[in-house]
């Protein structure tokens, strides 16, 4: 399995990716350095350069804290550290793996995505 690396600052994160058209998509855009900005409270938002396949994905996804997600309606990536409401359009890519309340918080965040030197 892909895992990615979320890396800002001295902090870091790992996520474990999906194997879905999607998540393929996302990796092959990588590296990508981001600003993540908080949104409605329980995730972090930012563009991508381009829009994911939405071949295969549901039609929605209830995301739980810790998912990493694409909102196809908005093109954006999402990393939710708390709970969302179920949302039409969005596709889970994966799962971070440790504390994803360490996202909390209003202030924009730099990070860099890439892949990690080693996949499991």
């Amino acid at each position: 399995m892909m895992t990615v690396e979320i890396v800002s600052g001295s902090r870091s994160w790992t996520v474990q990716m999906n194997d879905g058209p999607a998540a393929r998509d996302f990796l092959a855009q990588l590296p990508l350095t981001l600003i993540l900005k908080d949104y409605g409270g329980n995730e972090k938002i930012a563009d991508l350069p381009h829009p994911l396949t939405r071949e295969s994905a549901p039609e929605a996804v209830t995301p739980q804290a810790g998912d990493v997600a694409f909102y196809a309606p908005w093109g954006n990536l999402a990393i939710f550290y708390r709970d969302g409401h179920h949302s039409p359009g969005l596709i889970r890519l994966g799962q971070l793996r440790g504390d994803a309340a360490k996202f909390a918080g209003t202030e924009p965040l730099s990070v860099t995505i890439r892949r990690a030197e080693r996949s499991e």
